[in-house]
């Protein structure tokens, strides 16, 4: 069985766009945990509106996408594991092309595919992400490569090495990133699909939007892994130079001069 976690925070517009989805999966051996995030809109009416035994429906106080996203890795109950936020969806073989790559190659751990990126009405394709790494991918995400990491893609296997981590509840951007780098740093191997497992639905809400967020969660994940024996010198310096030039561009796209300055003396 395949777990799904959807966190949910004032999603009712397109929350049921989501749900169903992934009630037009190929694949249909799945559960799906509905966490919600003190959401103040109607998006509890609508999550409790579909009535299956594979839905599961939580609810706490307002906490953040990482809390609800634990609370379902908390409960889960399924053999493999993903992600969806309440604004994407997944393709109709979104579940069954990455389970066949995990029947194909028995030791792997995680398994991702490619990305479409759509305007906020799933309409008009803004760019595609395709990934291309294998073996362990701790070493890709750590020099932030982009080669295994876009967005909360993974579909993973439940393993006694990465059952007990949780994502890093103190960081409100980054948070996934940094989940991947731990689960990496447990061992397992990646691999991919071509075909596409995720739409992700970018508008003015989108966390990628918030620059400023964005740039602090990099440091902070810096922060958090500069102990660690695998991030050498080397790797740290390509680190903080991609998060320097990735930061610089978009702060010169949106005209923030200032804050082009201070992260370059960074």
């Amino acid at each position: 069985m395949i777990s799904i976690i959807t966190p949910i925070y004032n999603a009712s517009q397109h929350l049921s766009s989501s749900i169903i989805s992934i009630y037009n999966q190929f694949y249909t051996e799945w559960e799906l945990l509905l966490i919600n995030d003190g959401s103040k809109d109607n998006s509890k009416e609508v999550a409790l509106s579909f009535k299956d035994p594979r839905i599961r429906y939580f609810e706490q106080e307002n906490k953040g996408v990482s809390a609800a996203r634990n609370l379902g890795l908390a409960h889960m109950k399924g053999d493999y594991f993903c992600f969806l936020d309440a604004d994407d969806v997944l393709p109709v073989n979104s579940l069954e092309s990455r389970l066949k790559i995990f029947e194909e190659n028995p030791s792997l751990t995680f398994v991702d595919g490619s990305v479409a990126f759509m305007d906020e009405n799933l309409v008009n394709p803004l760019r595609l992400y395709t990934p291309s790494c294998t073996g362990n991918p701790l070493p890709e995400l750590l020099q932030l490569n982009g080669s295994c990491f876009s967005s909360l893609s993974w579909m993973i296997k439940r393993t006694k090495a990465n059952t007990h981590i949780r994502m890093n509840e103190k960081i409100t951007h980054g948070e996934d990133l940094l989940y991947y780098l731990e689960l990496a740093r447990q061992g397992g191997l990646y691999g991919y699909t071509n075909q596409v497992v995720l739409q992700y639905r970018q508008h003015p809400q989108s966390a990628m939007r918030n620059l400023e967020a964005l740039e602090k969660g990099y440091w902070q994940i810096y922060d958090y892994i500069k102990d660690w024996e695998e991030f050498t010198p080397e790797i740290k310096r390509t680190f903080r130079f991609k998060v320097k030039k990735f930061m610089i561009l978009d702060y010169l796209k949106r005209g923030k001069l200032g804050k082009t300055f201070s992260t370059f003396i960074k």
